[in-house]
């Protein structure tokens, strides 16, 4: 039987289950759950990704709660499987992400619609070449300190999708940097995202100062690391932004 109470308390993860059509099943998200704006906005607020308000939680008595790896607190998603069935998804890749598409879209009655996302997907996002040629990327997703999203994340994935290089593949998840290693590194561009740190451009001088020969560039931070239908914008994205940069294909 499809669960009737659902529960996201992962932002992109929101995003889905309303383009599956769940609107009047979704009865709980957090803070950060801001699309779709129109429909978002009148939905129960159960906290933070990871600062849960677990009594909200209870009130609200949910059937499915759909969590994730990276972005919830392990000891509240352990604690909440005590008393719920919660679905834990962990992603990396494009084709991990798609495959979460299509166990949601089981989990609550909507494979059809789940497929069709897939579908429209796979057809949309590019599939520009990323070798040794390709221009290297510093992706910064904070400030004070520093930090880049490296190997082994869903940004390193969608990067290498758009036909870049990432500078900081050797290194795994979201290392912090010195400003000497972003030198070192030698990036032909830098990506400033915007989330979770707010990057605008006011701060494109900050590091185009640390690396003179970089291009430095304001990207959208949910098209890099929403793994949820958000995809279904990422190839339109892609392909402007690499012209934008003058990379064509």
């Amino acid at each position: 039987m499809s669960p009737k109470r659902l529960i996201s308390v992962v932002p992109s993860q929101t995003e889905l289950l309303f383009d599956l059509g769940l609107d009047d099943a979704i009865v709980g998200v957090t803070k950060f759950c801001i699309h779709p704006a129109d429909r978002v906005r009148n939905k129960p607020i159960v906290g933070g990704t990871k600062t849960l308000n677990l009594d909200r939680i209870h009130d609200l008595r949910p059937d499915l709660i759909l969590a994730n790896k990276e972005e919830n607190t392990r000891d509240e998603i352990e604690e909440l499987q005590q008393r719920y069935r919660v679905h834990v998804t962990d992603m990396a890749t494009i084709p991990e992400a798609l495959s979460m598409i299509r166990e949601v879209g089981t989990l609550v009655g909507r494979s059809r619609q789940a497929e069709s996302i897939i579908t429209r997907i796979t057809n949309s996002l590019p599939a520009f070449p990323s070798d040794s040629a390709s221009p290297s990327v510093a992706y910064l997703i904070w400030r004070k300190p520093y930090m880049v999203a490296a190997g082994g994340t869903f940004i390193d994935a969608m990067l290498t999708a758009a036909g870049f290089r990432n500078a900081f593949a050797s290194q795994t998840r979201y290392p912090e940097l010195e400003p000497d290693a972003l030198r070192a590194a030698r990036p032909d561009l830098i990506f400033l995202s915007s989330e979770p740190y707010p990057f605008g451009d006011k701060h494109r001088a900050e590091f185009q100062a640390l690396c003179p020969d970089a291009r430095v560039a304001i990207v959208d931070g949910e098209i890099f690391s929403w793994y949820g239908s958000r995809l279904l914008q990422a190839g339109d994205y892609l392909k402007n932004l690499r012209n934008q940069l003058d990379y064509h294909p």
